[in-house]
This record gives structure tokens, C-alpha cells and sequence, in this order.
């Protein structure tokens, strides 16, 4: 099964960062309890709208695919910096930012963002496909 699909039948039960993680946990030889932990802050741009958790999952896995057995440190956070920074162009030009708030036109933040956001079914409509290209960007660049 690609990445992609992977990370939507994830976010049926899961938050964006857990989903887009996981998706890849697998590869990365990351426990699933342990992948469902370290992402579990991230949902709804870190539960304030900012950066979109499937983004920051996407983050989590790029920092997990970094090889430390054959760089010194200084050139992993090269590495997975320059990393992060195709990883954004590359999902900026397909849905015009990284900011959950924007991405979405509500504001999680709020429980009238979060009601707004069920009752015109954003979490399927536009967070469905968001994780799905954030696991598709990881699973074709990287």
C-alpha cells in the first residue's frame, strides 16, 4: 500500500502528525505506540492552527530518516535542515502554505473553529488530502 493511502486510513482514527508518521513508522523501525506518542501533540497545527500537523509529522520523519552512522551532527542538521526546507517549498506550492489556519480558513484553536470545521466537514475535505501529499512528498522525494 503507498504511503499516501496509508496515512488516510490513519487519520480515520488518528490525528494529521500521528497519520503522516505513521505512515512511515514501519520503514523507520519506530514502535507504533511510540510513533502514536510523539506525534500526539502536533494534531490541528499543534492544537493552536500553526503549522499543520501533517506537516510536523512529515518534519518527524525526515529527522527520523537522518543517518547519523556515517555524517558528523553538523551535517545531519545540514542535511535534514535543507531537507525540511524542500520538504515546505514542495508542499507550499501545492496548497499555498504550511499554516493549519489558513490551510483550513478556521481556526482550531477555538471551539467555534473546531465546530465550524466538523460542520462543514473540513477534517475530510481539505486534512484528508493534506495528510495523503504530505505522506506522497515524503514517499517520492525522499
Amino acid at each position: 500500500m503507498k504511503k499516501s493511502q496509508l496515512a488516510i486510513e490513519n487519520f480515520k482514527t488518528l490525528n494529521c502528525a500521528q497519520s503522516v508518521l505513521l505512515s512511515h513508522a514501519e520503514e523507520l523501525n519506530i514502535e507504533r505506540t511510540t510513533a502514536l506518542r510523539m506525534a500526539l501533540g502536533f494534531g490541528g497545527g499543534m492544537a493552536m492552527g500553526e503549522t499543520c500537523g501533517a506537516v510536523t509529522g512529515a518534519y518527524m520523519v525526515l529527522g527520523l530518516k537522518a543517518n547519523f552512522k556515517e555524517k558528523t551532527v553538523p551535517e545531519i542538521k545540514a542535511d535534514t535542515k535543507a531537507a525540511v526546507r524542500r520538504f515546505n517549498e514542495l508542499f507550499i506550492a501545492k496548497h499555498g502554505s504550511l499554516q493549519c489556519k489558513k490551510l483550513l480558513g478556521v481556526d482550531l484553536s477555538t471551539s467555534e473553529g473546531s465546530a465550524e470545521a466538523n460542520a462543514k466537514g473540513l477534517f475530510d475535505s481539505i486534512c484528508a488530502p493534506l495528510v495523503a501529499s504530505a505522506a506522497e512528498i515524503l514517499e517520492n522525494e525522499f
